[in-house]
């Protein structure tokens, strides 16, 4: 696979893993067997892997870690900090708030490095930006951590441009995490033009729109009771009857083009400009294969422009969140 920069200090495969739902979120998954996933993640070439303190809380970092330290030299580790965890409560209960006083930041990168059992942590992101500091504050501490040798390139996740122009200022940033797929383009507005103009990566998480541009989920039902994907207004039962009539458009495309949903929506990802580095979530080892093999897919200009106007996000019912999450994105 042809590799991507990110920032200048990261050059990573084209489609890296997103470990989130092996934790946390989406039901979560058998030890054994994620570690066999992510194993096997490079071994057919991925080698940039995305986690978070607040997945599990913690559990995700100890799994990434321990499933990849025999290989760790070869392969990117992002991970993030931001939210207020509490003692108490599971899952997403536990996320309190938002915390990124420096000293939080500096002690949460300690905690992490230990967790990850690594000496450096690739990919340092701010989750979510916290109203109550300045952006310049907080990547100073994150700045601080990589003249240390304990980070090697900073993120941010979920930010206005302005933002990133103020944290760029401070200290080079590598890449923006947010949202993105043929049913999120928010980031087209901004972002991307100044993603360009830095020299900034911007990795998509939820490229496959969290599951429902596979073509696979049609009932909440289909999901596990404890499944966060249930709270959300895309997965209620109305919204999930309209939205799969839109992807049968983007299966009628993918049949065409001999391909699956999942891979012609991450192709599409793809296209959109070669700073892009899409993270989709993978549990079984024949998605993560299936979605490893979309960067090969070659799509025209034309085919493209089809495929998302077909699939346009005007034409999706149900918001990406609920409105007390949205509160916190495009900080």
């Amino acid at each position: 696979m042809q590799k991507r920069k990110l920032g200048t200090e990261l050059t990573v495969s084209p489609i890296g893993l997103g470990c989130m739902g092996m934790s946390f979120a989406y039901g979560g998954q058998e030890e054994a067997e994620a570690i066999r996933t992510l194993r096997h993640a490079v071994d057919i070439g991925v080698d940039f892997f995305d986690t978070a303190e607040v997945y599990g809380p913690f559990d995700n970092e100890i799994l990434v870690g321990k499933a990849l330290k025999a290989v760790r030299d070869h392969v990117t580790i992002a991970t993030k900090f931001g939210f207020k965890i509490s003692e108490q409560g599971s899952g997403t209960e536990r996320m309190i708030g938002v915390d990124s006083r420096p000293e939080h930041v500096k002690a949460v990168a300690e905690a992490s490095l230990r967790r990850l059992d690594t000496d450096v942590i690739d990919l340092f992101y701010q989750h979510r930006v916290d109203p109550n500091v300045a952006i310049e504050d907080t990547v100073g501490a994150m700045a601080e951590l990589v003249k240390q040798g304990k980070v090697r390139a900073l993120g941010l996740s979920e930010v206005s441009a302005a933002t990133l122009r103020r944290a760029h200022a401070v200290h080079p940033i590598a890449a923006v995490q947010s949202e993105y797929s043929l049913w999120s383009r928010d980031p087209e507005e901004e972002i991307f033009e100044v993603c360009r103009e830095l020299g900034v990566g911007f990795v998509p998480y939820s490229p496959l729109g969290r599951g429902l541009l596979t073509g696979t989920i049609n009932k909440p039902e289909q999901l596990g009771a404890d499944d966060w994907r249930r709270t959300l207004p895309r997965f209620q039962p109305e919204a999930l009857d309209a939205n799969a009539k839109v992807v049968d458009v983007l299966e009628r495309f993918a049949k065409e083009k001999g391909v699956t949903a999942a891979q012609l929506a991450l192709a599409w990802v793809l296209h959109q400009g070669d700073f892009i580095v899409p993270i989709p979530g993978a549990r079984k080892i024949h998605h993560l294969e299936q979605n490893t093999a979309a960067a090969a897919i070659a799509l025209t200009a034309a085919e493209a422009a089809e495929i998302g106007d077909a699939l346009s996000p005007e034409k999706v019912v149900g918001k990406r969140y609920t409105e007390e999450a949205l509160a916190l994105v495009n900080g």
